[in-house]
């Protein structure tokens, strides 16, 4: 059974900056082939699955805005190919803006909505007469750096592969809701195994049952030691260069 891995690159890293902790040393230099295979080996029903084909999608920091993030991201990046632990890496794009929305804080529940602040001493809204008004809406401007692209790509190459005959099953590394489509419709032709690599629930979207379409579906969600087992040697190596782990990492 030759098994395509489709990896969203920011929903792994988020994902495991939340399970291991971002300050947490031993978990960024992640293996990708090794953890495929580590997942594989735990679906006794997926008789003879083999990784075939990993793809990687990503987009690259930007090193004005984060000159370190960027070096440590471009030695990880190079490493995965030196060590072949991926087969392709396809990048999407960092885009930035100037956003606006209600100052909020976050519910005490995962499952609740943010909680709006609204005005109350010792910082109150009047109107022009003077008269406080405590419903109103305190609305803020910030800076956002989005990676775009990673899902379209996560996307286009699962269905490629399936469509193609590329593969015979398919491990989807993501918890993004915007995926609902394109793995439903690979469940109507190959076997997918649908992995969160969160702390958070899986998204409903990915949500499905194990014997529709083909069937022999299935859901995982990943933990630290996921993260901390399959890590890349250090150095990786390779006759196009050497590449060490960050030291922090």
């Amino acid at each position: 059974m030759r098994v395509g891995v489709y990896v969203d690159g920011y929903n792994l890293y988020y994902g495991g900056r939340g399970l291991c902790g971002q300050g947490t040393p031993g978990w960024r230099w992640l293996d990708i082939r090794a953890l495929a295979s580590r997942l594989l080996a735990q679906v006794p029903s997926w008789t003879g699955a083999q990784v075939h084909r990993i793809v990687y999608c990503t987009a690259v920091i930007d090193a004005a805005s984060n000159p370190s993030g960027f070096v440590d991201q471009d030695i990880y990046l190079k490493a995965l190919v030196a060590s072949s632990s991926v087969d392709v890496i396809e990048y999407g794009s960092y885009v930035s803006r100037v956003k606006y929305a209600p100052l909020a804080v976050k519910a005490q529940s995962r499952s609740a909505r943010p909680q709006l602040v609204t005005p109350q001493w010792p910082i109150m809204v009047q109107d022009a007469q003077g008269n406080p008004v405590p419903d109103a809406t305190f609305m803020v401007s910030y800076a956002h750096r989005e990676e775009k692209g990673s899902d379209v790509n996560v996307a286009s190459h699962l269905l490629v592969d399936v469509l193609t005959s590329q593969i015979d099953a398919a491990l989807v590394i993501s918890n993004d809701s915007d995926l609902q489509f394109p793995v439903s419709y690979a469940r109507t032709k190959v076997p997918v195994g649908t992995i969160n690599p969160s702390r958070n629930y899986l998204a409903g979207a990915l949500k499905g049952q194990r014997g529709e379409g083909v069937g022999s579906h299935w859901w995982k969600q990943l933990t630290a030691a996921d993260f901390q087992t399959c890590q890349l040697s250090d150095p990786a190596a390779s006759p196009a260069g050497t590449y060490a782990r960050p030291s922090d990492w």
